[in-house]
Formats: structure tokens, C-alpha cells, sequence
């Protein structure tokens, strides 16, 4: 053992000393010359992602136009606030690390990420919990009364439950810790009346021995104590019982937000579950304590009515957040998926926008009934600039990292834990010191993931490595949950070296292809895909690419076949305890 660990502090010696002595030379992504020794802990250079997917080639954007969704990927559950002409949007993170992207725009065309909500380990304690654990449907508002941002979440892990955290300008991050909030249920929501009065809303089961049917739900309202940041006992109160109609036995009634328009308070919610039958309704009262009326024309906005063999179908549409504009104009954030060609959701849950036409009683999503389209007319006065500059990009885009010391992209994440304990940067290349757990485990693990977000794409990624002992395997991976996964990696067995393709699906794993390799030093690895069909390939020295395994199916990638909530991300994976065997 202490040989062992002489060996592994004099490769990690030689790795960092190698990364001092690279050449500075100007070179092209994928063509920069090395010097760098392969050691037990990998250098990756040279990331990059291309999407192509087919209906952004045969339908670009006309004039006065931008793509929806507007974040592509992984990024479900979205809530939008707004101060000035100042937008601010959170999505959903479950034990990604750090949590809670958080985006902002000043035309609600162009968003730039600006970093994350929940970015420390006290306010994100997730270490041991399934991927999609973690962070439920976060809601932001800001408090005209205080002049305070808040987000409300549900943390599922470590006991914490819904909380609340605060800051005075999102710009600059430094949100506090969590604050525990003293109720069950989920989706907690807050409501700021004009008169200063607060409000918490959110989904809980029926009182104890009421529920009628599986995914009955109700949606209760709180005074809120802006003070103390706590809900004010005894003041809970159901507003919603089943949904629309509980003799329809509706399911799963969520996501809650309220209104206020005309001295009237509107109750919007998510009913169906995020699903085939997902849908957003209304409902109206005289007071936020209600009673609650629902609106004739329920639901709002949905897809799930829709002939399911039309072309490029856009299916689970709901869990919608509005907001209003500085000119009086409303739009509505919401998430949907985008399947392939086999009905599956790699993707995961995107962030989609409408406008909103409030010109009568309810609040109608323009177009949110009818077939969604892949762009919208941009509001007066906006110009897509969201291919340029640091705004997020969508529709058919590359993203190249080239790992040069500069800091990590907020687009880079970890699972349960911070990057920063598993990254070391240099501006020639990103070392990944590998943990001694595998990606199959409920743990944090050393791997840096990156959104899958077309159908249609290809990663590729350049990798000095040399595995020490038949425990240490570095490569990529493709990763909707620990039970279901690829991994593609060199590792060792006996004196040989090998690169393996293995698939995991429901924890079992199986070797799908496996090569020996004569030489270690420089690999090249990519995966692609082409909807459903995934291949994996690696080169030797910048040599020419060769397949292992053929086409794979993608299915265990799909959120609809592995279940939970999150979309498939690709991740440069490094770990000292393998459980490959290679035959």
C-alpha cells in the first residue's frame, strides 16, 4: 500500500510538472502539439460540442424571430422574475453542483447565465442522494417592498425540505444560506401583495385519510413572516382540492404561482404531471386566501391533445411561470421536451417562452394549444443576439472549451459535490484527480458533465492518461442516471492497456466492445449521435477515428426509460475504482 501511494504522488508529480512545460504555441481545436506525460490522473484539452439537429437547418429563423426553447437541454421547472427592465430566470438542478442555474436578460430574447443561486456546500448538501433528488422547482420573486430577490426550493436530501434564500442583486450572486421553512409538500412558491403582505404557496397531499386516488394532490396557501422568513402558524389553508375538477380525478396539481391583475388574485398551476398529459390552469378569486374559481377555457396551455405522428412534436408542456414587461405585455416561461425519432427524451425537459394574451378575463399562451412551432416573433424592439458574444446560445451551435486556465463555464457542473475537488485548471489543459468511487454510486464523483442538447450531435474531447492499476479508467461518459449510463474509457488489466464501451441499465452492466492498446499517451475520444443512435469512437495520437462497438442504442439515456427527472449530459469522467473487467 505505501508503494502504491509513492507511485501515485510521483505520477501526479509528473502530470503537474508536464503541464508547466507545454508549449504556448497558437493551435487549432483538436491540432495543439503536446508535451505533456501520460499520467494516472488525465489531462483533457480541447472539448467540443456540435449540435445539427434537422429542424434547425430546414427552418432557420425569419426576420424579427428567435428559437424556442430558449435553453436547450436540461433546464425544467423554469421561474422568471423581474425589476425594471431587468429579467432574471431559475430552473431546476436536483443534485447538480452547483445548483439552480440563474440567467438574465433585458429583452427576454437574449440570456447570459450568470452563474448559479446554490454554489457552496452549505447551502447544497446532496452528497448522498439519487440524481434526481436534490432541488425541485425553484421559484424566484423579487420584493418591491424590501428590495430583495428570494428563491424558494425544495431540497430533497439531508432533511432540509423547502427554504428560502435571499439576496439584493442576483448580478452579484452572495445569496444566504438556506432558511428552513416549517411545511411539507413541494413546489413552495411566495406571493407579495401591494399592500406588503407575503404569502407561501405550494403542493402538499390531502389532509391525513382524505386522499380519493393515487396523485391527488391539493395546493395550500401561508401568511409569510417577511421579518423572521418563516410561515406564520395555524394560518395554512387549502385552495385547491384535486384540481380543475376532482370528479375528473386529476392528477398531481403543482407548481403554483399567483397573480395579482385587477384586484383580482389568478392561482396558475401545473396539473397532469410532468408527463404525456401535462397542462397548466387557472383559477381566480377575490383574495389569496381564495375560494378559487377555475377558469372555463382550462387548460391553458398543453400539448397533450395533439396528434402524436406530427412532425417535429413538442410533448409535456406545462409547469409555466409568467411575467409581466415594463410596457404592460405578458409573456409565460415554461418547460416541454423535444422526443426523437423514437418518441425519446434524451434531451430532458427544456425552457420554452410564449407571449401571453391577458387582454381578457384569462390569461391566454399564444399558441401553447396549438402545435408549438421552433421559433416565436421576438418583442418590439428586442434583436437576437444570442449566438454572440457570452449570451447563451440555441438552436444549431458549437461549444469549445479548450481548458486554458481561464475558469470553469457555468455550463460545466458536478454531481453531489463542488468541481473544485476533483479540477485542477492550467491553461494547458484541465486535470481531473480521480475519486475513489465509480459513477454508478450515490456519492460525489470526479467527473465534470456537460449538458446533452440536440438530438443530433457530436462531443469530442482530447485526453492524456495512462491507468496505473486495473481500479484507475478515465474517458467519457453519457449519463442519465448511476443506474443508467455508457461509459467509454481506457483502463488496464494485467501489463495490457484497453479501451472499453460499457453499458449500465438498471445497475446492470455489460462490456458492449473492448480493444487492447499498444501505446498509451495522447487519445482522441467522441461520441455522436443521430437521435437514437449513439457510436463512440477514439484515435491515437490525432491519428484517424475507429468505432468500438458500432451504434448503440440510446434508450437508457432516455428520461422516459430510466425515469426521474433529468436530461442525458456527457461527462469527462475519471475514477481509481473501476469495476470494468476487461475479458
Amino acid at each position: 500500500m505505501k508503494q502504491r501511494r509513492m507511485k501515485y504522488k510521483w505520477n501526479t508529480w509528473l502530470s503537474l510538472l508536464a503541464l508547466t512545460l507545454m508549449s504556448s504555441c497558437q493551435q487549432n481545436s483538436g491540432d495543439r502539439k503536446d508535451t505533456i506525460v501520460a499520467g494516472r490522473e488525465p489531462v483533457f484539452q480541447n472539448f467540443e460540442y456540435v449540435g445539427n439537429d434537422k429542424i434547425y437547418a430546414e427552418q432557420p429563423l425569419p426576420d424579427g424571430h428567435f428559437y424556442n426553447p430558449i435553453l436547450q437541454g436540461c433546464y425544467p421547472d423554469p421561474s422568471i422574475t423581474r425589476k425594471g427592465d431587468d429579467y432574471y430566470l431559475v430552473v431546476s438542478s436536483f443534485v447538480m453542483f452547483p445548483g439552480v442555474p440563474i440567467f438574465h436578460s433585458k429583452d427576454l430574447v437574449n440570456w447570459k447565465q450568470i452563474g448559479h443561486v446554490l454554489d457552496r456546500e452549505s447551502q447544497l448538501k446532496v452528497e448522498t442522494a439519487g440524481i434526481s433528488a436534490g432541488i425541485y422547482a425553484p421559484d424566484i420573486m423579487y420584493n418591491p417592498h424590501n428590495d430583495t430577490f428570494y428563491m424558494i426550493t425544495t431540497q430533497i436530501a439531508s432533511g432540509i425540505g423547502n427554504m428560502v434564500v435571499k439576496t439584493k442583486d442576483p448580478l452579484q450572486g452572495n445569496w444566504s444560506d438556506p432558511i428552513k421553512l416549517n411545511f411539507g409538500g413541494i413546489d413552495p412558491a411566495l406571493f407579495f401583495d401591494d399592500d406588503g403582505k407575503a404569502y407561501v404557496i405550494h403542493n402538499d397531499a390531502p389532509d391525513e385519510g382524505k386522499a380519493l386516488y393515487e396523485g391527488h394532490r391539493v395546493i395550500k396557501v401561508w401568511e409569510y413572516d417577511v421579518e423572521n422568513d418563516q410561515v406564520i402558524a395555524g394560518t395554512d389553508k387549502i385552495i385547491v382540492d384535486g384540481g380543475v375538477d376532482i370528479a375528473q380525478k386529476p392528477i398531481w396539481i403543482e407548481a403554483p404561482h399567483i397573480y395579482k391583475r385587477h384586484n383580482k388574485y389568478y392561482l396558475m398551476c401545473a396539473e397532469g404531471g410532468t408527463g404525456g398529459n401535462h397542462s397548466e390552469v387557472i383559477f381566480v378569486s377575490d383574495s389569496p386566501h381564495g375560494p378559487y374559481k377555475p377558469a372555463t377555457t382550462n387548460p391553458i396551455l398543453s400539448q397533450r391533445h395533439l396528434d402524436k405522428s406530427r412532425p417535429n412534436p413538442v410533448e409535456w408542456a406545462g409547469h409555466a411561470d409568467l411575467v409581466e414587461t415594463p410596457d404592460g405585455e405578458w409573456y409565460g416561461v415554461f418547460l416541454a421536451v423535444r422526443p426523437n425519432e423514437k418518441n425519446r427524451v434524451n434531451t430532458g425537459r427544456e425552457t420554452f417562452i410564449l407571449p401571453v394574451d391577458w387582454s381578457g378575463e384569462w390569461p391566454v399562451f399564444e399558441g401553447g394549444m396549438e402545435p408549438l412551432k421552433p421559433s416565436i416573433q421576438m418583442p418590439q424592439g428586442a434583436e437576437n443576439k444570442m449566438n454572440t458574444d457570452d449570451f447563451f446560445p440555441n438552436g444549431n451551435f458549437t461549444f469549445i472549451d479548450k481548458f486554458e486556465g481561464k475558469g470553469l463555464d457555468d455550463r460545466w457542473i458536478a454531481l453531489r459535490g463542488p468541481r473544485e475537488k476533483f479540477v485542477q485548471e492550467s491553461k494547458d489543459g484541465l486535470v481531473i484527480k480521480p475519486f475513489d468511487v465509480n459513477i454508478k454510486v450515490q456519492q460525489p464523483i470526479s467527473t465534470l458533465f456537460y449538458r446533452q442538447q440536440h438530438a443530433t450531435f457530436s462531443a469530442f474531447v482530447d485526453m492524456h492518461y495512462k491507468p496505473e492499476t486495473e481500479g484507475d479508467l478515465a474517458g467519457l461518459a453519457c449519463v442519465q442516471s448511476e443506474a443508467f449510463n455508457y461509459v467509454f474509457g481506457i483502463t488496464k488489466s494485467g501489463e495490457d492497456y484497453s479501451i472499453v464501451l460499457e453499458r449500465t441499465e438498471k445497475g446492470e452492466s455489460s462490456i458492449v466492445a473492448q480493444a487492447k492498446l499498444a501505446e498509451l499517451g495522447k487519445i482522441s475520444l467522441k461520441v455522436e449521435a443521430q437521435g437514437d443512435d449513439y457510436q463512440f469512437a477514439y484515435a491515437l495520437d490525432s491519428g484517424n477515428f475507429e468505432n468500438l462497438g458500432g451504434i448503440v442504442s440510446g434508450d437508457i439515456l432516455s428520461t422516459d426509460v430510466a425515469g426521474g427527472f433529468t436530461g442525458a449530459m456527457i461527462g469527462l469522467y475519471a475514477t481509481s475504482a473501476n469495476d470494468i473487467h476487461i475479458n
